[in-house]
């Protein structure tokens, strides 16, 4: 009995031991971070191949009235989303698009674009007296309170340097006859700004 009892508890022993040192490597490669950069779920890879139609499948719009989002933040790109899935911002375009996005989809969509390099549009820089006007009409505006000094955006606030002249122009537009109706303060802004202060500072940001 003792010499067949030590031997079921040598058995026993044996076997959790094969099993620890099995399971260990493995353990361990799974909690190893992976080189290669994650892909987006297939869900949200469908939907980003919908978003690169409109705003270029290299970052680049398809047309110049259309914003560049590769690069902008994501706090940003997910209240525009938002709005444009609640109706808060209206279009066309984008409203349908939106009402079939969930928030998680709206956050990863956020998050992937926000990870892309922004791309440079090759726009030129303001001439100097346009600069002036333009950094003149920042100082009664107020711009960098919320973009910040470079015009780099944070948080919800967008990044405006680069952007496309024609996007900032329709969008100042849009925002002065309150057609963007998602950010009452900014309309007040605009309309308070002469039209032509407001046009150098478009120039001026698109050449940054």
């Amino acid at each position: 009995m003792g010499g067949k009892s030590n031997w079921t508890v040598r058995s026993v022993i044996t076997l959790a031991a094969l099993l620890t040192a099995s399971i260990a490597p493995a353990a361990a490669q799974s909690r190893e971070p992976s080189s290669a950069p994650a892909a987006p779920a297939p869900n949200i890879a469908e939907k980003i191949e919908t978003c690169a139609g409109c705003h270029g499948a290299d970052g680049k719009p398809v047309d110049k009235t259309i914003p560049i989002i590769w690069g902008q933040l994501p706090g940003y790109i997910y209240i525009q989303l938002r709005d444009f899935k609640r109706g808060d911002r209206k279009s066309d375009v984008m409203g349908p698009i939106a009402s079939s996005f969930e928030k998680a989809d709206i956050l990863a969509i956020g998050e992937y674009f926000s990870k892309k390099p922004w791309p440079d549009l090759a726009q030129p820089r303001a001439p100097k007296d346009v600069a002036r006007k333009a950094l003149e009409a920042e100082h009664s505006v107020g711009c960098t309170g919320c973009h910040l000094e470079q015009f780099q955006g944070t948080g919800i606030m967008p990044r405006l340097a680069g952007q496309s002249r024609d996007y900032l122009a329709k969008t100042i537009a849009d925002f002065r006859s309150r057609a963007r109706g998602n950010n009452p303060g900014m309309s007040d802004l605009m309309i308070a700004t002469p039209e032509n202060d407001l046009a150098a500072l478009a120039e001026y940001l698109a050449g940054l």
